[in-house]
């Protein structure tokens, strides 16, 4: 019987073992990564094209002049990182290890042109005709021929790429989180009136991997490998955002009706 009782033993043991070595093969695989980062990114942010849904072709065809946005980021939300400039490339986001050290300062090229080539091809996609401009907004709105000037100002882009306790895996297990946030104040004018036709605020956060996916499952894991392509998702959806909404879209299906009569 003492044998019996004994038996079991050997097989625990062999499982503590096994899940030691998981998890510090986990730790291992973290440092490692983070061991091959260079202390500095400079990744490239893009306008993801009919990732968002349900607005396009739904405007009126009219003409709307998109003049390049102002980098306007206060930096009160980026935890007191950094956030000078690299080159003459902003300051975009950090990625930080298990403990919160920073590992890596991640910056991309000039955001205005980045945005204002958004906004352009949002708003071509929404059914107008958009084009950018680098004039200033008291020369576009003398413009003839022009139904529309968009101004808008940078006001969050950011994105913190972090290393932390996977609640989906064993205790102790270590995997990366990314959260992106960018936020754009928008002012659309009707020329040659210098009183907004339009203004408001249009944000987005994006998490990879999402924080709950609903099911209960634990399966969530990263569907990007670089911060920047998280950034791109939280941009495309903040500027699909301006159009993707019912009180512009009305106000310039009346406006555009209303020219019409």
């Amino acid at each position: 019987m003492a044998s019996r009782a004994a038996g079991p033993k050997p097989i625990v043991a062999a499982l503590a073992i096994v899940a030691a070595l998981v998890l510090a093969a986990c730790a291992t695989t973290v440092q490692q990564e983070i061991a091959q980062e260079p202390p500095v990114a400079v990744e490239t942010l893009a306008y993801y094209p009919f990732q968002v849904k349900g607005y396009q072709n739904s405007y009126p065809r009219r003409r709307i002049l998109v003049l390049m946005p102002v980098d306007a980021r206060d930096f009160k939300d980026a935890n007191g990182q950094s956030h000078d400039p690299y080159e003459g490339n902003p300051a975009t986001g950090v990625l930080l290890g298990p403990d919160g050290a920073l590992v890596q300062h991640i910056y991309s090229t000039p955001l205005g042109p980045i945005v204002q080539g958004a906004i352009v091809r949002s708003a071509d996609e929404a059914g107008m005709m958009a084009t950018a401009s680098n004039e200033t907004l008291a020369a576009a709105l003398k413009q003839t021929g022009e139904d529309y000037v968009l101004e808008s100002r940078i006001a969050r882009c950011w994105v913190n790429k972090h290393a932390g306790a996977d609640p989906n895996a064993a205790p102790g297990s270590t995997a990366w989180f990314t959260t992106a946030d960018v936020a754009l104040d928008v002012t659309i004018y009707k020329p040659p009136f210098n009183v907004a036709f339009w203004q408001g605020e249009s944000a987005a956060t994006y998490n990879d991997p999402p924080a709950d996916n609903g099911n209960g499952m634990g399966d969530d894991v990263p569907i990007y490998d670089h911060p920047g392509e998280v950034l791109s998702v939280a941009l495309t959806r903040a500027v699909a955002g301006i159009f993707k909404r019912e009180a512009l879209h009305a106000l310039i299906v009346q406006d555009a009706t209303g020219a019409a009569r």
